[in-house]
């Protein structure tokens, strides 16, 4: 693997986990919309869901 290719699967990473724990954060601020820790790991689904197929490429 070169480091580009380490960079760019550490840099999304670091953006999963801060678009998750900003769900997560937003959820627990307004917890009548939905259970924080099920909106958490819906979004990094979500995100997975859209990320994986782009580097499996």
């Amino acid at each position: 693997m070169s480091s580009l290719v380490l960079l760019v699967a550490v840099l999304l990473v670091l953006v999963v986990t801060l678009v998750v724990g900003a769900l997560v954060y937003f959820t627990h601020r307004h917890p009548a919309w939905a259970v924080p820790l099920t909106t958490g790991l819906v979004g990094a689904t979500l995100l997975a869901a859209v990320v994986i197929p782009i580097v499996v490429r």
